[in-house]
């Protein structure tokens, strides 16, 4: 009697969690589950018991057997299993069941799991995979990339993935000190990054997060472009006597360093592809590329240090415009590409009464991109704190968010243009920005001093 009593009670308490779970169960994915979630299941780790050990008999979230020699589960295996899981999780809450009990208590956890506690941090890939799903996350369809914003930490050793579908960092990649600049194949298979500490360029498997190679440069690096077929990495060379590196990427070879004038602080490619372009802080130079022959097209001489660029576009698709930002200016430059001349220079705004300046230390306007339908700028200011947004082509103020993150060293744009993701050196952050009605929306922690970032599609 005292047994069903306990039994009764048991259910009662559980119950509305289990329905609280199945209410709101059409906000989890299946096919992430199955593609992303799943395998974690089965995942070995050193010294731990997999998942699928306990989990495949006798617990209350029993996954489905596998028979010997088989490595992963059937569709219809994969639904049975979604459907047990999910009484684990409530969609939308970190809090879920799921999460907590693997979690080591230090790092938020619950206070005991009868298979151990297998992750120690909220920065683990696995967890933060898992986090995803319950948070939201679903698979793109089509090609099957999905878009990532890629954190480098200028002062930290590790590298940043975080998912703009639910705001959290879903993969670090460790091994990297002092990460500068960063980009990533066209089909999504690696990331690169800019290695500031060991002067290489470093490939990583975009699925794993696994470092293929560091590939050797001629000096020490800064900011990095990727061509637009994804045959060559172009690393822009801040040691004297600076230029451009040339990485094969079939080969992961150094093939070539083309000569800039002045050290480079900021290498790109333009929207066409057509062209690198690299900036020059000691000599304030503007250095275009020819992509195809891999030679000096031209040279723009300006009055101050090169900083960030960016470009607007003609409709046939060729440049029609470089935005530069300028050492000591709170604003940018716009220089016309078919003439080769500055043709405009813009202020950013003075800040509103009662509004203070962030102490000086850094450019005072570091970081912008444009939308992809061409019409809007971002552009950053340190000095003032904010993320401004300017109307293309007349280049016209249109917004301004005031930034709960400190910092704003730099900028990137998801793929259809709605967010701003600007990186908060100084609050060790990166804040959310809703590009429609200009309002900070959300922040998320990374790694120390986080500075350049990207947007790409990853496997």
């Amino acid at each position: 009697m005292h047994v069903r009593s306990s039994l009764i009670v048991l259910l009662a308490l559980s119950t509305p969690i289990f329905a609280q779970s199945r209410a709101a169960s059409t906000a989890l994915d299946f096919d992430y589950f199955k593609t992303r979630v799943e395998p974690i299941f089965l995942a070995e780790r050193p010294g731990h018991a997999r998942c699928i050990a306990c989990h495949g008999s006798g617990t209350p979230m029993r996954l489905q057997a596998l028979s010997a020699g088989r490595t992963t589960w059937t569709d219809e295996e994969s639904r049975k299993n979604f459907d047990i899981v999910r009484r684990m999780v409530v969609p939308g809450s970190a809090k879920s069941r799921l999460l907590m009990h693997p979690l080591a208590e230090s790092a938020g956890g619950d206070f005991y799991h009868n298979g151990g506690k297998h992750w120690n941090s909220q920065d683990n890939p696995e967890w933060q995979t898992i986090r995803s799903w319950v948070m939201g996350a679903t698979l793109s369809s089509g090609s099957g990339q999905h878009a990532r914003i890629i954190q480098t930490n200028s002062a930290g050793d590790n590298v940043h993935i975080i998912d703009p579908s639910t705001n959290t960092v879903v993969g670090v990649i460790r091994g990297i000190e002092a990460g500068h600049g960063a980009g990533a194949a066209p089909d999504g298979s690696r990331i690169y990054i800019s290695d500031e500490a060991e002067s290489t360029l470093d490939i990583i498997d975009a699925k794993t997060l696994a470092i293929l190679k560091k590939v050797p440069l001629s000096g020490h690096p800064n900011n990095m472009a990727v061509s637009k077929d994804g045959r060559r990495v172009y690393v822009g060379i801040i040691q004297e006597p600076g230029g451009v590196d040339v990485i094969d990427t079939a080969s992961m070879q150094r093939v070539k360093t083309v000569p800039t004038q002045g050290t480079i602080h900021n290498a790109y490619v333009t929207p066409d592809g057509k062209y690198v372009v690299a900036g020059s802080i000691a000599g304030s130079t503007i250095n275009v590329i020819d992509a195809a022959t891999e030679q000096p097209a031209w040279t723009l001489k300006m009055d101050l240090g090169i900083r960030p660029m960016t470009f607007a576009w003609n409709p046939d698709g060729s440049t029609k415009w470089i935005f530069a930002q300028l050492t000591g200016l709170n604003g940018f430059a716009v220089v016309d590409f078919a003439t080769q001349k500055e043709i405009k220079r813009i202020q950013n705004p003075d800040l509103p009464p009662g509004k203070q300046t962030v102490p000086e230390g850094s450019d005072p306007s570091h970081g912008m991109a444009v939308t992809a339908d061409g019409k809007t700028l971002v552009v950053c200011s340190r000095l003032n704190n904010y993320l401004y947004s300017y109307s293309l082509p007349d280049l016209k103020l249109v917004g301004s968010a005031e930034l709960g993150g400190k910092g704003a060293g730099w900028v990137t744009l998801t793929p259809d243009g709605k967010s701003a993701y600007v990186a908060n050196p100084v609050t060790n952050d990166v804040s959310v920005v809703d590009v429609a009605s200009m309002k900070e929306v959300a922040r998320i922690p990374v790694g120390f001093v986080p500075k350049r970032n990207a947007t790409a599609l990853l496997q």
